[in-house]
């Protein structure tokens, strides 16, 4: 068994971690059409507790948030009621959980959303690909700009899910804000064209996603259970091109983020799915040293990789995503420097138990208390 220091236990602000491993956000879509996580996540999530800390798949704040079928909401009281039982699962197994806060923008499609409108986004500005939906895959549309008084009522639709999600026993929430959604859809010059007061300078870009950190605390009563996801460098999904000035923006971000005590940033280093490659003009040694609390270094880790970014200071935390599908328990894998289990493709997304909460572990089936 190995004594990798990834695998001891780490306390970041308050909150105490039995190790360094951190379960990445995975989208499954599993829930109902209305949002509600089903029963059997109660096992996927509790037989993953051996991480020290759990990142909630995305977790859509509204109606209007949701752009892929069979997703989670924290806006209705089934959708709570559904995440108490999941998050009363993990604390009995002695984990913790995070939920996230998610609201997709323009990489929607109207199927997915209330009465079949456009999806909405900083600018209207057509994403390349295509969306799940019920129907199955379609092609993205152009969305439609928000308008500038709509928007304080999308900041209060974070503050209602950050209210929710601590009725639901989470023990924190990490904002959403990479993957090209909305809110990195206002950051990137690439996908904000707007000319009011969201518009323009970084400043401007950065006002309405500094909003909802500032309303996320506020419903935690501080920063120190509020993380927040950023990827400076990744494409996808939507083709987005890069932030004509990526560094001088996300630093200018996170020196922001400092400002409201958050627990930690939790940053893709790369293309998500793709490579660890870095574009030329993006630090994230520099983002790591600039930002005040923790940082979680996330995309195609390994433990080999986490022992050496923490040895250079690069991180403090290492989420882990693929591997947490078919590994339940993945710690006890790294510990022992066991093989990995792979899960075929067609488990990802979509479905019921089989794939999903069905992995054995090493030693045969992962029992979960209650």
């Amino acid at each position: 068994m190995t004594t990798s220091p990834i695998l001891q236990p780490v306390t970041i602000g308050d909150l105490e971690l039995k190790n360094r491993i951190v379960m990445a956000p995975l989208t499954r879509s599993r829930s109902s059409t209305q949002g509600v996580p089903p029963d059997f996540a109660q096992d996927y999530y509790g037989q993953r507790s051996n991480a020290g800390l759990i990142i909630s798949e995305a977790t859509n704040i509204s109606p209007q948030a949701v752009g892929y079928a069979y997703t989670p909401g924290i806006w209705t009281e089934a959708q709570v009621e559904s995440w108490q039982k999941i998050t009363s699962t993990v604390h009995a197994n002695d984990g913790r959980i995070f939920l996230q806060l998610w609201h997709t923008g323009r990489i929607s499609h109207p199927d997915v959303q209330p009465d079949g409108q456009l999806p909405v986004s900083a600018s209207a500005i057509k994403p390349t690909g295509s969306a799940f939906t019920e129907g199955g895959m379609k092609e993205h549309v152009t969305p439609r700009a928000l308008e500038t008084d709509e928007i304080p009522g999308i900041v209060e639709h974070y503050r209602r899910a950050a209210e929710n999600a601590k009725r639901a026993g989470f023990d924190g929430v990490e904002i959403h804000s990479a993957n090209n959604y909305l809110l990195e859809q206002f950051v990137r010059d690439s996908t904000n064209k707007r000319t009011d007061r969201y518009g323009g300078s970084i400043e401007n870009r950065l006002r309405f996603p500094l909003a909802v950190v500032e309303a996320v605390t506020e419903a935690w009563g501080g920063g120190n259970r509020v993380g927040i996801r950023l990827s400076p460098a990744t494409t996808q999904p939507g083709e987005t091109p890069l932030d004509s000035t990526t560094h001088e923006t996300f630093g200018a971000y996170v020196d922001a983020l400092n400002a409201y005590g958050l627990l930690y940033i939790h940053t893709i280093e790369g293309v998500t799915q793709q490579t660890r490659d870095v574009p030329e003009g993006v630090d994230f040694l520099d983002l790591r040293r600039r930002f005040e609390g923790a940082y979680i270094g996330n995309n195609q880790n390994t433990l080999d990789v986490a022992e050496k970014e923490l040895a250079e200071g690069r991180a403090d935390l290492f989420s882990f995503g693929r591997p947490y599908l078919a590994n339940p328990d993945l710690v006890g894998r790294l510990a022992s420097r066991a093989p990995l289990a792979e899960a075929p493709k067609q488990y990802w997304y979509g479905g019921g138990a089989t794939g999903y909460s069905d992995w054995p572990g090493m030693d045969g089936p992962v029992l979960v208390r209650r």
